[in-house]
């Protein structure tokens, strides 16, 4: 099995592993380019980024500064919007639904160390892959670690560490992150 394969499947795996290295390069390559395109350049702006993702929606926006490890194991759907200075760590798939609203410094990972110290120091890392559904809205600031999958219509705060997986409709916020409420769909308000 190749470093690579083990990566996907959440194996610890050599992130110094060559193929790793020339893929991580790559997508390096691809965000800097990203970054540096003129605001209204928006043909080469979603070449590149459908270039970069392993998948996306016919609309997506992705405002600089954005960062990533590969960029081919990120999937958004359609009408994708995410705001400036976001990281995506995609050691791992990071799904993302239909009609998402990702604010400003959000950070999504999906790299994990081991917490044993000697494991640790061998250099030797894993993953966990992150699904975040239809309709959600993740504030400003907030960080989704490895592992974590949330359901539709979801609203996370502004600030939030979402640590565990969530149910669709709710409003969750805080350190670590818990349901602040249960979001009614429009529909369900108007019967």
């Amino acid at each position: 099995m190749t470093e690579r394969e083990k990566m996907l499947l959440g194996l610890l795996y050599d992130a110094a592993d060559e193929e790793l290295c020339i893929l991580r390069t790559s997508a390096r390559r691809l965000c800097q380019e990203y970054n540096r395109t003129d605001i209204a350049d928006r043909e080469e702006r979603e070449r590149i980024i459908k270039e970069l993702f392993g998948s996306t929606g016919k609309r997506v926006i992705v405002m600089p500064n954005f960062r990533c490890d590969y960029g081919k194991n990120i999937h958004v759907g359609e009408n994708f919007f995410m705001n400036y200075d976001c990281v995506i760590l995609d050691v791992c798939e990071v799904r993302i639904g239909d009609n998402c609203l990702i604010a400003p410094q959000v950070g999504i990972y999906t790299a994990c160390h081991p917490m044993d110290a000697a494991e640790r120091l061998s250099g030797k890392e894993y993953g966990a892959p992150v699904t975040i559904g239809n309709n959600c809205w993740i504030g400003g600031r907030a960080v989704i670690n490895p592992g974590v999958t949330l359901g539709d219509n979801v609203v996370v705060a502004s600030g939030a560490v979402v640590t565990k997986s969530f149910p669709s409709n709710v409003l969750i916020g805080g350190v670590p992150a818990k349901i602040i409420k249960a979001l009614k769909p429009k529909e369900e308000q108007t019967r």
